[in-house]
Formats: C-alpha cells, structure tokens, sequence
C-alpha cells in the first residue's frame, strides 16, 4: 500500500508562479523588518498622496458613477450613443458611458465602469478589453492643478500635458477598433443600432422598473462601495510607495536607471530624468514629481511625464487588475496599450511643446488657441450634461410618484408603456 506522504518534491511548472511571489513577499517582509524606517516613510508618502490628491478627486466620480448606473443612464447612453461607439471604436454605445467617466476622473474607474458593463452582460470579452485600454486616462484635475501647478508652476503647461495624454489614448481608441475584429459583437441594448432618443428613454424606464430601489438604499450602496474602493486603491498606493523607498534605498531604482540610459542617454536624457523614469515605473505620481524637479530641459521634463503618465505605473496596473478580478477581462492588451500610450504621448508633447520666447513669456503649443478655446468649454459642457442628467432624474422620480405623468405620456406617443 503506498503511503500517503513522501519526500520527494515534485515541482510543476504551474507551481513556479506562487513559489517566486511566495519568495518575494518573504524578501519584502524581511526589507522591512531590516529598514523599518525607510517602511515608515514611504508609507506617510503614499498615505499623504492617497489623502491630499487621489481621495478627494475620485470620490465624487466613483459615488456619481454607482448611482448613475444603479438608475439606467448606461443603458441609456447605450442606446443613444450607438451609432457612434461601434464605427469609431468598435465597442457598444454603452462603452459612451465609461469614456465620459473615463476622461473626466482619472485611474483606474476607467477599469472599474469597464468589469461592471462586462458583468451586466452589455459588452463581450473583447469589448472591454479594448475599451479598458483607451478609457484608463490621468485625472484632468491630476495634469492640469497638480502637476502642471503643483509640481511645475506654470499653469499653461496643463495643456501640453494633458493635451499629449488624451490625444494619445483616442488615437489608440481608433486604432483599437481592430483589435479582435472577427469576434462576435455584443448586439444593441435595444436591439436595433438606429439613434433614438425615444428607444434610449424606453431602455431607462424598463431598466427603472426591473432594479427599482429606495433612494436611501441606491445612496448608501454606492457610497459604501465607493469608499471600499478607495481604500483597495490606497492600499495599492502606500505599497508601490514603501516599494519604491525600499528599492531606492537599496540602489535598485539607480541601477534601473543606468539600464535606461543605455537607450535615452544618447538622446540628451540627464540622469535625473532616468531616475524619475525608474521611479515612475512603479508609482506615477511619485515619478512625475521627480521629474518636475529633475535638471534638465523643460522639454525633457514634459517628454518624462507624458512617459510616465501613458505607463501609468504598476500601481495603476495592480489596481486594475483589482478591479476587472471578477471578470473574464485579460490585463494582456491594457500592458501593451501603456507602453505605446507612453510613446505616442512623448511623440505628441514635442510636436505641441514651443519653448520660451525670448522675453520669458509662457510657452504656449502651436495649438494652444484651439485647445485653449476647447478647454474654455469643458465647464460650458459639464454644465449642460449636470442639467440634462438633473433634469432626466426628475422625470423619472416624478413620473414613477404621479399617474398623470404616466397617462400624459402614454397619449403623447401613443404606446402603452406604463
């Protein structure tokens, strides 16, 4: 009879996976023990940029994304926006949605909106892998308060910044479109790709009456979800920072940066940039500083964050996988699509990037009236979209408290709906 144990060690190749992570949190705990110092303050510094920038500016937008959905708006928008979203970028109109929360928040609600439309079953596997990639972009209140003013001090710069970073990932979100073009698409939330106001407002009712929920509960589930992913996404940022203070102190991110300047040190990257490039790999907040403080040109510092912005940092990376874990969503194509964001950005900041005059007046691109006229009508745009999405909710609380409204509709088009 054989035994039950023995002593031989069979090591598969599916093993190997957990026996490196299993060895490097071992390795990561003994660094600590050893430096509990240099723990401590990478910790503070990952708490206070947690706190101070990334707190505060996403949670408005998770809250705002929880309730939104909770009420219908993406099967709305999905309907409405069709006709745009499959020819552009080949995703369903409810990939409209998750854009415009997208480039208005910032890392990683992209990601988070993208697994809850997968969940939902409003986009194929494909989908959401194409439309995570072109939909994860640095928060607009990030490039243009904290890094273009924060860090840089010149506020005119926010445009090149930001300018480069957007450009770059809606040229990615065109090119994307063909990314696994022969897989089946998700059909139509209303079943028809023709623009309609009226099928969009059928598919928001029907979605009201299947989740229908007291106000109080839909507030309190979105804030508690809302904060809890917050929290996921502090944890991950206090870690990338203790790692990052970790690897500096044992002169790890120095070599990384020697290895880089085999590459960019013949294109006139001074060491300091390289540094900030090495840092930037893991954390982008903590890179980006360093680069605005670097010694070198402003272009340089300008190509170095639009670097390290596009990459994002395997903080980004870690907390997007923790968002998409309970999906079938693959993080393959989000990796790649970081490092040709990060080369388009570059390559887009030094075509909108004109140095200082002469005079020492700010430097503005060659585009900057366009774009400052673009930018003049974000707040007119917002405006409208907080009215319009203001006064649909009241509509619908209206109509759901009053028979009248639902006769008064019934008769203006003439279908039994209610």
């Amino acid at each position: 009879m054989p035994s039950r144990f023995s002593n031989k060690i069979n090591v598969r190749k599916n093993d190997l996976p957990g026996l490196f992570w299993t060895v490097t949190a071992l390795l990561f705990v003994a660094a600590m023990v050893y430096q509990p110092k240099t723990v401590f303050q990478g910790a503070t510094t990952g708490l206070k940029t947690w706190w101070e920038i990334v707190f505060p500016a996403l949670l408005p937008f998770f809250i705002a994304s929880e309730v939104l959905m909770k009420l219908g708006l993406v099967r709305f928008i999905g309907v409405l926006l069709e006709p745009v979203m499959r020819p552009l970028f080949n995703v369903p109109g409810a990939g409209g949605f998750v854009m415009v929360i997208g480039f208005t928040s910032g890392f990683p609600i992209g990601s988070m909106v993208t697994a809850q439309l997968r969940q939902q079953g409003l986009c194929t596997r494909v989908e959401a892998e194409r439309l995570m990639s072109f939909t994860n972009n640095s928060s607009p209140l990030f490039m243009l308060t904290a890094v273009a003013v924060g860090m840089f001090s010149r506020p005119e710069l926010g445009i090149v910044i930001a300018g480069s970073h957007y450009l770059a990932n809606i040229i990615l979100g065109l090119a994307l479109r063909f990314y696994g073009r022969n897989d089946p698409p998700s059909p139509p939330v209303n079943g028809t790709a023709a623009w309609s106001v009226k099928q969009a407002f059928i598919a928001l009712l029907q979605h009201q009456r299947e989740k229908r929920q007291p106000l109080g509960k839909l507030l309190g589930e979105a804030v508690t979800t809302s904060i809890n992913k917050l929290i996921n996404i502090g944890g991950f940022i206090i870690l990338f920072a203790v790692i990052i203070k970790l690897f500096t102190e044992a002169g790890i991110i120095s070599r990384m940066a020697l290895v880089l300047g085999t590459v960019l040190a013949p294109l006139g990257f001074p060491p300091d940039i390289l540094t900030a490039l090495a840092s930037g790999f893991f954390e982008m907040t903590i890179g980006t500083r360093i680069a605005s403080e670097a010694a070198a040109t402003q272009l340089q510092k300008l190509m170095a964050v639009g670097i390290i912005l596009g990459w994002s940092g395997l903080s980004i990376h870690a907390q997007v996988a923790s968002m998409i874990s309970g999906t079938d969503i693959r993080m393959k194509l989000f990796i790649m699509t970081r490092l040709a964001h990060a080369l388009l950005a570059t390559g887009l900041t030094c075509l909108l990037y004109r140095p200082e005059s002469a005079t020492g007046s700010p430097a503005l691109p060659a585009l900057a009236p366009v774009m400052l006229a673009a930018y003049s009508m974000v707040p007119v745009i917002l405006g409208s979209l907080a009215v319009m999405i203001g006064l649909l909710l009241a509509l619908i609380v209206t109509a759901q408290a009053s028979r009248f409204i639902f006769a008064f509709f019934q008769i203006f088009f003439r279908k039994s709906w209610f």
